[in-house]
């Protein structure tokens, strides 16, 4: 049987660790080629690229670089076009998070969330665009429920994922009809290594339906779905959060 994305190619931001790899990992399986942005985790994604290459040889390229450095955005996707000859799907995946509370955020903190979470997803959606028209492909961001609800003391982080969410459904409108634009909004899934306190986290397991975590498969497995089975849905933003988004 043919695999859903055979002879698709895709290339993922902050693709190396965490829910990235996931990401990785799932659309991999699906016959795609996966080209492995990552900034500091080399050993990471020189490690997940071999693990995949090993069940399909060559099916894997990591890439490095800073994302905050604009040339670099053009370059990924033309190594990803020198790779594989073509791109189908450019997910937006990389990002950063810390508390910034109101009274000590720094133009520096301002300059990194808003670059990483907002400025990069839109530049380097457009250095893939005239590539992905072609192929009458997919963007996918990956956007935060706090990108809808504000997470307190993340006071630069929150607004910088509501305005990836516009630009989710901005890019889709001016992409149309050749490129579709979506994204995914995680709720609890998996916490960042620094920032929360374990009273913090539960608290914010406490307000999803499902009173639990989710996991990185959960996001990986919608990421397939907009990828491999939502041909005619666009402009989208799905929260995959246990049902907090719907928890006034």
């Amino acid at each position: 049987m043919e695999l859903a994305l055979h002879d698709k190619v895709v290339l993922i931001s902050g693709g190396a660790r965490r829910v990235g790899a996931a990401i990785t990992r799932k659309l991999h399986a699906a016959g795609a080629s996966v080209v492995i942005h990552y900034h500091r985790s080399v050993a990471e994604a020189q490690a997940l690229s071999a693990e995949l290459n090993a069940a399909r040889p060559s099916s894997t390229s990591p890439l490095g670089g800073d994302l905050l450095d604009v040339k670099v955005l053009s370059s990924l996707v033309e190594a990803t076009m020198a790779r594989y000859g073509h791109l189908d799907i450019l997910i937006n995946n990389a990002s950063t998070f810390y508390p910034t509370p109101v009274g000590t955020i720094t133009e520096e903190q301002w300059d990194d969330l808003v670059g990483t979470n907002l400025k990069v997803p839109l530049f380097l959606s457009q250095a893939a665009m005239p590539y992905l028209q072609v192929r009458e492909g997919l963007i996918l961001n990956i956007a935060d429920i706090h990108g809808l609800r504000p997470l307190k003391h993340h006071t630069v982080y929150s607004p910088a994922k509501a305005g990836l969410i516009m630009l989710t459904q901005s890019l889709a409108r001016e992409l149309a009809p050749h490129v579709r634009v979506n994204a995914i909004a995680p709720g609890p899934v998996e916490f960042p290594e620094a920032g929360l306190t374990e009273e913090m986290k539960q608290a914010i397991i406490d307000k999803t339906l499902l009173k639990r975590r989710g996991s990185p498969d959960d996001i990986a497995r919608a990421a397939l779905f907009f990828a491999s089975e939502a041909p005619y849905v666009t402009g989208q933003i799905l929260a995959v959060d246990g049902g907090r988004s719907a928890n006034a």
